[in-house]
């Protein structure tokens, strides 16, 4: 392969967020299988889709649109997020739309031909909520409190999506966790914006924590993350168990607790570990469905 794909495919790895990639295929997978019902070939399109081209469409858009804060920001460069030249930006965006155009075609598809209405227009919000976020015009991450709540549509979604398309019933137990889930995720994007509130600055961008200030939105944070666990509380059992699984999260960003807006760069610790605190989390998560699978009648 020439040297010049080589790089083009490099740079679109990295644009993806490969590290993020389980944070959104494995609601999707999740939702689908244990629901059943659906083909085969259509639960592995789909987990290919939320694995690389819906991540590819989410961060690839927002590595072009935020070039400008990313140069003043020292941790984007790497796995925590491109610095995508000039030169590169009208090729990462062009793949971050192209890319995903099959599998949204095929996924449509097979809704459109079962009559399956409430999928597509789920589908529909989810893609939005990925365009929306970054792109010029729209850029709902620039709007405080909408950020987050778009961040908790990009990974809830899938999660709805693949529920809503195998034709799951939703339980008020179910509403609980996906509520719980949007919480969390909320929490998620708030905690993460609290490193970045002088880049953003400096870069002309807002965010809910360069609006409320690194120390407030650490505690939202924290509350949102202990409403999420308390949630778990209504679902069906052992899936009470998961509001343990937000103790780690809540003492994490409580580290951050005193942190000013100067030295806000600091809380990059703590997402770091919140990044390797959601593979743990996962596995604990995937063990308690296993065991709910277990106990429902056959």
């Amino acid at each position: 392969m020439p040297r010049r794909e080589v790089d083009v495919l490099t740079r679109l790895f990295w644009a993806s967020r490969p590290l993020s990639w389980v944070n959104t295929a494995y609601p999707f997978t999740a939702a689908v299988l244990l629901t059943g019902g659906l083909p085969w070939w259509l639960v592995v399109l789909g987990t290919v889709f939320f694995l690389v081209p819906y991540n590819l469409a989410m961060y690839g858009i927002n590595d072009v649109f935020d070039y400008e804060s990313d140069l003043r920001n020292p941790r984007k460069g790497g796995v925590e997020g491109a610095v995508v030249d000039r030169a590169a930006q009208r090729p990462v965006l062009l793949a971050s739309c192209l890319v995903p155009a099959p599998f949204v075609l095929v996924l449509g598809g097979y809704a459109v031909v079962t009559g399956n209405w409430v999928s597509i227009a789920v589908l529909a919000v989810s893609l939005f909520a990925v365009v929306a976020y970054s792109w010029a015009g729209l850029r709902f991450k620039e709007r405080p409190f909408v950020d987050a709540m778009t961040s908790a549509t990009h990974f809830v979604s899938p999660a709805v999506y693949g529920l809503t398309l195998a034709g799951a019933t939703f339980t008020p137990g179910l509403w609980a966790l996906l509520i719980g889930f949007f919480l969390w995720g909320m929490a998620s994007q708030m905690f993460g914006a609290v490193q970045d509130v002088v880049p953003d600055r400096e870069g002309g961008l807002a965010s809910v924590a360069t609006v409320l200030g690194a120390r407030p939105t650490v505690w939202v944070a924290a509350l949102l993350y202990a409403l999420a666990g308390g949630l778990m509380v209504f679902t069906e059992w052992p899936g009470q168990l998961a509001a343990l699984l937000a103790v780690p999260y809540l003492l994490n960003v409580l580290r951050f607790s005193g942190v000013t807006d100067t030295d806000s760069g600091r809380a990059n610790a703590g997402w770091k570990t919140f990044l390797w605190l959601n593979y743990l989390t996962g596995f604990l998560v995937t063990m308690l469905l296993i065991w709910w699978a277990a106990m429902r009648p056959v």
